[in-house]
């Protein structure tokens, strides 16, 4: 898979995208990443890439131009699935769409930034909007690291069990069950004997069992 991210900021992207699972994919040639600094298609001498919005109110907004003349030069060179804005209106992201994704070739990201960017660029370009939940964050970077991670420990050889991901919260609508391991005592603490019975269909019914609990406690919703 390749993605390719569009950033004001690609300082805040080089920590969460260069370590642990992510940074293996990298190694074995399952993601080939590319982060493209916005700045290098300002305008004029500051090389400036946001203005005061039109009809007044607070906040710059990122202006059409750069950011156009980014994603045409991507577009001429990869042919992309999916170009993907991060904004807090967009459909919010779940282990379906994570799923979905997870089974593409070729994604551009787009971070926004200051109010957001220029709605021509989101009427011409932008394919997916995908925020990570109803709250607002100072840019799109976060939410762009969150997005990668959701799906690239999902493409099969990243993760070392590549069936543990199946495994995971939401992917069948439940919450993952209680998880144990060594010792088994601790402060008269004891992991549940079930676990150790070595009776494979005793343990998948447990972890059944434990999942619809968990979900009707937590969130019922999923259950609806």
């Amino acid at each position: 898979m390749r993605i390719d991210i569009i950033t004001v900021i690609p300082e805040l992207l080089e920590s969460p995208l260069s370590h642990s699972i992510l940074k293996r994919a990298q190694e074995k040639g399952i993601l080939d990443l590319h982060i493209h600094p916005l700045r290098e298609y300002g305008i004029g001498p500051n090389r400036q890439l946001d203005d005061y919005q039109y009809g007044g109110g607070a906040g710059l907004v990122m202006m059409v131009e750069p950011l156009a003349k980014c994603i045409e030069k991507l577009k001429s060179e990869v042919d992309y699935d999916e170009i993907i804005y991060l904004t807090p209106d967009g459909k919010t992201l779940n282990q379906s769409k994570a799923n979905e994704l997870s089974l593409k070739g070729n994604l551009m990201l787009i971070c926004g930034h200051y109010k957001g960017i220029d709605e021509r660029i989101r009427e011409n370009y932008i394919t997916l909007d995908i925020s990570i939940g109803d709250f607002v964050l100072s840019g799109g970077e976060l939410a762009a690291c969150v997005l990668v991670d959701s799906l690239v420990r999902l493409i099969p050889g990243v993760l070392n069990d590549g069936t543990s991901a199946l495994f995971d919260s939401f992917q069948d609508d439940l919450l993952a069950p209680p998880i144990y391991t060594r010792p088994y005592e601790y402060k008269g603490w004891k992991v549940p004997d079930v676990l150790l019975s070595g009776n494979d269909k005793l343990i998948d019914e447990w972890r059944y069992e434990k999942s619809l609990k968990r979900t009707k406690e937590r969130r019922p919703d999923l259950l609806e």
